[in-house]
C-alpha cells in the first residue's frame, strides 16, 4: 500500500521521494483518498441542488413577485432603504449580501424571477443584511474578517513563489529560510480562512432562521413554501460543509507536502 502512495505522490511531485519517510506518505495518500471521497459526494450534492433549484425556479411564488421586489420590500420594511438590490452575474459573488458595498446581489434568473427560488434566495440573503443592522456578534466578526475568509487561500500560491524569488535572486540563500517563513504564513492564513468559514455559515444559518420568521410573519410565503426553502437551504448548508472539509483537507496535504519536500531535502544535502 505504502509503496502505490509512493509512487502516485512522485508522479505528482514530478521527482522521487525515496528520502520521505512511510508513515508521510502513508498520511498523503490517507488524505488523497479522503479528498477523492468528499469531492464526489460534493458532486453528487451540487447536481440534486441544482435540480431542486431548477425545480424551485420553475415554481410561482404565492407572492406573484420577483426576488428584486422581495429582497426591496423586506429590507425596506426593516428600515434599510438604503441597502441596494442589484443583479449579479458574477460566478464569485452569486447571491450573496455585502456590507462594504451596501447592496444585496442577487443572480439574474433571482433577480428577474416570481419563483420560490427568487423567494429564498432574496429573503435570506436580505436577512444577513438584518443581521447587519442588529449588530449581531458572528455577523459583525464576519464582516471584520471578510478579506482573510475569501483572499486568505489565494494567498498561499504567490507567497511562496515572493519567498523563492527573494531566496533565490536577493538572498542567495541554499536554505531558502524566507520560502518556508513565507510557506507558514500562507499556512495560516489558510487556517484562519477556514476557521472562520465556520463563522460564515453560522451566519448564513441565521440569516435562514430569520427569513423563516419574516415571511410567516408577514404571511409572504405559505407553510408549503417554508417547506421547500427549508429543503433547499438544507442542501446548501451540505454543500457548504462539503467545501469546509475539502479545504480543510487540502491544508493538510499542502502541510504534509511540505515536510515531504524537507525530508527529501535534508536526505539529500
Amino acid at each position: 500500500m505504502v509503496e502505490t502512495f509512493r509512487e502516485v505522490i512522485e508522479t505528482s511531485f514530478g521527482y522521487s521521494l525515496s528520502n520521505v519517510s512511510d508513515i508521510v506518505i502513508m498520511l498523503m495518500g490517507v488524505v488523497l483518498i479522503l479528498l477523492a471521497v468528499v469531492s464526489i459526494f460534493a458532486l453528487i450534492v451540487q447536481i440534486i441542488l441544482a435540480i431542486k433549484y431548477h425545480k424551485y425556479n420553475k415554481k410561482q411564488n404565492s407572492l406573484n413577485m420577483t426576488g428584486e421586489n422581495i429582497a426591496r420590500k423586506i429590507l425596506d420594511e426593516n428600515g434599510l432603504e438604503h441597502i441596494k438590490v442589484k443583479s449579479s452575474g458574477s460566478m464569485l459573488f452569486g447571491n450573496s449580501y455585502s456590507h462594504f458595498f451596501k447592496k444585496v446581489r442577487l443572480r439574474r434568473l433571482t433577480w428577474k424571477k416570481s419563483s420560490v427560488s427568487s423567494l429564498a434566495m432574496a429573503s435570506q440573503k436580505s436577512c444577513l443584511a438584518i443581521l447587519d443592522k442588529e449588530n449581531d456578534p458572528d455577523m459583525k466578526t464576519r464582516i471584520k474578517l471578510t478579506p482573510i475568509i475569501y483572499f486568505g487561500p489565494m494567498a498561499f500560491v504567490p507567497l511562496i513563489i515572493i519567498g523563492i524569488l527573494i531566496d533565490i535572486l536577493v538572498l542567495k540563500s541554499e536554505t531558502f529560510s524566507v520560502t518556508m517563513l513565507l510557506t507558514c504564513l500562507g499556512l495560516v492564513l489558510y487556517l484562519v480562512s477556514f476557521v472562520m468559514s465556520i463563522k460564515v455559515l453560522k451566519t448564513e444559518i441565521k440569516a435562514q432562521n430569520k427569513a423563516y420568521e419574516v415571511l410567516k410573519e408577514n404571511n409572504m410565503a405559505t407553510d408549503e413554501e417554508l417547506k421547500m426553502l427549508k429543503k433547499l437551504f438544507k442542501l446548501y448548508n451540505i454543500e457548504y460543509v462539503n467545501d469546509m472539509i475539502v479545504a480543510l483537507l487540502e491544508l493538510i496535504y499542502r502541510i504534509l507536502q511540505i515536510v515531504a519536500i524537507l525530508q527529501n531535502n535534508n536526505s539529500n544535502n
